[in-house]
């Protein structure tokens, strides 16, 4: 088959030839229709992330569209998403033509309706920023909701996951230009500019949209921009965090937290089951159907996979078609 395979780490993988995925006992053969490159990705392609360097080469990909070769549980041809260890234990991921999961890692889907590239660019985004919201922050109907990050695709996807489940306020927090712009696509009640690093002013710009202040904050970029938003929260309020983007560090006040009531959570995607990742996945793909959310993407070949690695991070998903 046909494949992203990495050789090196820190490098990109190429477009090569590579063996075929012989399926296992309890995996299912799939043939990927779509698969985004997320930083994940990158991540594990280093080396040196926490999950260490993995036997040279394998194939990248920890999520996927496509459709079922062979599997005990699914018939043939039943329409998939997937997702891989890839990177994060040896073996090989979904940026090829084809794919050996676990049966754990397969959620059947609908046929047709959403396009494959539509729910490979929301994917495990798109599960994290619905669980995030609802699992982890257990947002209530009415609640006013702010998006660190709203350029990027867990931001881009948490607006309108706020909306579905039904916070009466959405405010998007990002940087200025085309980050603004994929944030202010998915219709946010405000957007709200980062500009130098400058935690005080940022907070003094979110309470000028938020005069009741926040109930939710949902947090993939941490560092000062989560200090700010934090500050912002109204008493009882809850800020998740998602990732580091910014920094995997920030300063917080324990009078602060203490005084207000606040939660600071933690969310990882690796905590749910599998039947709350195939819901959620189910429910975003449902939304996105209707026009609700959206995450940002480029569809391009599999053989461009060298320049898709290059643009990760730009906060447009790359989703490649083998």
């Amino acid at each position: 088959m046909r494949a992203a395979v990495l050789t090196s780490h820190g490098a990109a993988p190429s477009y090569a030839e590579h063996p075929d995925p012989p399926p296992g006992p309890d995996q299912v053969l799939v043939r990927i229709t779509a698969a985004p490159v997320v930083p994940l990705d990158l991540l594990c392609a280093s080396g040196t992330s926490y999950f260490g360097a993995r036997t040279l080469p394998y194939v990248p990909g920890v999520q996927g569209v496509g459709e079922v070769v062979s599997g005990d549980q699914l018939a043939a041809g039943t329409r998939v998403f997937v997702a891989t260890s890839a990177g994060m234990a040896d073996g090989d991921g979904s940026l090829a033509e084809l794919c050996a999961v676990p049966s754990s890692g397969v959620v059947p889907l609908e046929a047709g309706g959403v396009d494959d590239s539509v729910i490979a660019a929301l994917g495990l985004s798109g599960v994290a920023a619905w669980q995030a919201l609802g699992w982890r922050a257990g947002l209530q109907p009415g609640e006013t909701v702010v998006v660190l990050g709203a350029g990027g695709a867990v931001g881009q996807a948490a607006i309108g996951a706020a909306r579905a489940q039904g916070a009466g306020r959405v405010v998007a927090v990002c940087r200025a230009g085309a980050a603004a712009a994929r944030a202010a696509a998915q219709g946010p009640d405000a957007v709200v500019e980062i500009g130098d690093p400058d935690a005080e002013s940022l907070t003094t710009a979110l309470l000028e949209v938020l005069p009741d202040r926040a109930d939710v904050v949902i947090d993939p970029v941490f560092g000062w921009v989560a200090e700010a938003a934090l500050r912002a929260l109204a008493p009882g309020g809850r800020q998740v965090n998602l990732g580091g983007s910014a920094s995997d560090s920030a300063t917080f006040s324990s009078a602060g937290l203490r005084g207000t009531g606040l939660s600071l959570l933690g969310y990882t995607n690796n905590a749910l089951s599998p039947d709350q990742r195939a819901d959620a996945l189910r429910s975003v793909v449902a939304l996105a159907g209707e026009g609700r959310i959206a995450v940002a993407h480029d569809v391009r070949p599999l053989s461009e996979v060298d320049d898709a690695w290059g643009e990760v991070g730009s906060g447009v998903r790359q989703v490649l078609v083998p």
